[in-house]
Order: structure tokens, then sequence, then C-alpha cells
């Protein structure tokens, strides 16, 4: 195996870049916007995937032995590498793609090594020293798209039925409600009220248009509507209007967490042998500990049965919020690529 493996992490808004060396550490990032549906609204599907490749191939050196990791944004078969569906990069398309099969097509002097990026992100998160006496560690990443992964860390398995998926819970029901009513908004995948419809990026800035729509008045005297209203993008004004304690921002955060907490509730009720959720990804990262605030409120007013009374700080202990740089998928390409894990 060579000393630097060319790594990637492809997502529904950028493409990140580095060099992974086998000591662990990333040299040289980059970072570009992803080939995605929203940014060429008139491109079929397939000639987005080819832009994807060409991108892709393009970039890596030609040298002797080449080798690749690349952490994919899409729900893909774990067994053979098959790419199910990409909401935030295709929309609706849900047609099986061979990804690895048109990247060696291209260029066959490389090695590919293909993995979900929330796969790569809880193998990164997974090898901290932090970790390693943990029997299971569940990761979930909030950012464009939403999903999660568990690792038993007995064995060093990340389990997956018989797709070859696990932990696709961004397409899973959910419900939320806005100014005292429920909502039901579409995902990008195009089906109505799943869980990233309401608490990805773009769900989150949706719940906002409802929310002025239904509140005009609060959301003009509102920080985050006078942000907004300024120019501020949506992201940035609501990060300042937590920070100003803008009672409107943390109404709109707490209604766009209350299915994740839903989620996590249910996951750690099924299995106690869960000893962290790590919560990744641009959201989190972008509200910091605001997210963890709203996320920990529902928990606290809603946890476990019985376990929650009996021992008020169980759920507190097991759930976690990283920076950025604690769980990389750009990390856990390379972990991947040198382990030969071959989905």
């Amino acid at each position: 195996m060579t000393t630097a493996i060319t790594v990637f992490d492809v997502g529904g808004t950028h493409i990140r870049q580095a060099w992974w060396l086998r000591g662990g550490e990333l040299r040289t990032r980059t970072s570009r916007p992803s080939p995605s549906f929203k940014r060429f609204p008139g491109a079929t599907v397939a000639e987005l995937q080819d832009m994807m490749v060409r991108d892709l191939c393009d970039t890596v050196p030609e040298t002797p032995d080449a080798v690749v990791g690349i952490s994919f944004g899409a729900a893909l078969d774990h067994h053979s590498g098959i790419v199910y569906a990409s909401a935030p990069l295709w929309g609706e398309h849900s047609e099986p793609y061979d990804l690895r099969a048109a990247l060696a097509s291209r260029r066959p002097d490389v090695r590919w090594h293909i993995v979900n990026d929330v796969t790569a992100a809880l193998l990164h998160a997974a090898a901290a020293s932090s970790r390693s006496g943990h029997r299971k560690v569940l990761l979930a990443t909030i950012s464009s798209g939403i999903a999660c992964r568990v690792i038993d860390q007995r064995q060093g398995r990340i389990p997956v039925d018989g797709c070859g998926l696990q932990g696709e819970i961004g397409h899973l029901p959910a419900v939320a409600e806005l100014a005292g009513a429920p909502v039901a908004l579409d995902c990008d995948c195009g089906k109505t009220g799943h869980l990233a419809a309401y608490a990805s990026g773009p769900g989150i800035a949706r719940l906002a248009r409802v929310l002025e729509q239904r509140e005009p008045g609060r959301w003009a005297a509102s920080r985050l509507g006078l942000l907004t209203a300024d120019g501020l993008g949506f992201e940035a004004a609501l990060r300042r209007a937590l920070d100003e304690r803008d009672e409107l921002a943390r109404e709109l955060l707490d209604a766009a967490t209350a299915p994740v907490a839903a989620v996590l509730r249910t996951a750690l009720c099924l299995d106690p042998e869960i000893d962290e959720a790590v919560l990744t990804g641009g959201v989190v990262h972008g509200l910091g500990h605001h997210y963890r605030r709203a996320l920990m409120g529902h928990l606290t007013r809603q946890g476990l049965y019985l376990t929650s009374e009996r021992t008020p700080d169980w759920l507190e202990r097991r759930i976690t919020v990283t920076g950025p740089g604690e769980a990389d998928s750009l990390a856990g390409a390379g972990i991947a690529a040198c382990a030969g894990v071959p989905a």
C-alpha cells in the first residue's frame, strides 16, 4: 500500500479532497462545489453522475499504484459498493449506480475504495483512544442529508442488512410542529414527512419559511427575521440570532431537533450497549452548543422510561456533539482504504 492515499469526501454541497498519510495525518486539503441537481438544475442524473466521475478521476495524480479512498454521501450497498440513491446530489433518482465501475473504467490504474460518508466519519470517530473501551458507538450526521451508523467496537464491525444498508434514518417517517400546528414538508428524495425534510440543513430552512408564513408579525420583529431581511444568509443569521437568544430562532431549532431526539431516544432504548451517540455534520458544527441544548431539552423533558428517572444523567453522558475534524469523513476514507474495506 502506498504511503499517501488520495481521499475525497463527496457531499451534496462540496467535494473535499486531501492526502491521507497512513499515520493518520491529512495534508493539502481543498474544497470545491459538488455537481448536484441544485447546482445544475437542467442536467439529467446521468450527466450529473458523469460530471462527478470526471471530477474525481481527473484530480487523482497519475502515480504508480495509486490508491483512492472515497467517502460518498449516498445510500449504498456496503457489500458491492452499488450506490442506491443520494437525495442531496441527485434528488428523487433511485436507480442503482455502479460508481466504482464507472471510476475504474475511466481510471483503471487506480485502486478505488468507496464507503458511505457516515461510515467514514464513524470509522474516524471510533478510532479515538477515548472510545477504545466502548461496546458500541453510534454516529449521526446532520447536514444536507441525515443518516447514522453503529459500530460494534468489540468486533470492529458495522453490521448491515441484506441490501448492505444500515442507519438511513433521514428517510424514516417523522413529525414536526410549528406555531402549535403540524407541518408536512417534502424531502429531497421526493417523499413527504421524512426526518431529513425537517431536520437537515435544507429542512431547517424550509421550516423557517413555514414559520414566516404562519406568523409573519413575529418573524418580522425577531432577530432572525431582521437579520435575513438585511441580507445575511440564513445559516449565519440563525446562528447569530441564537447567540442573541432570539426566542423565535430557539423555537425553530426546537422544532427541527424534536424528530432527531425521537430517533436517538428510540435507538438508546432498544440498544443499551450504545455507550456513546456522536453527532456531527454541517448543521451540528454550525450551530454548536445551541444544537445540543435544543436536543438535550427534548431528551430531558421526555427521556427513557424509568432509566431517566432512576439515572437522570444516563442520556446526558451518552450524547456528544463534535467539533470540526473530530469525526472527519476524509480521514475515515483513508482508514477504509488502508484497511481494504470493500464498500
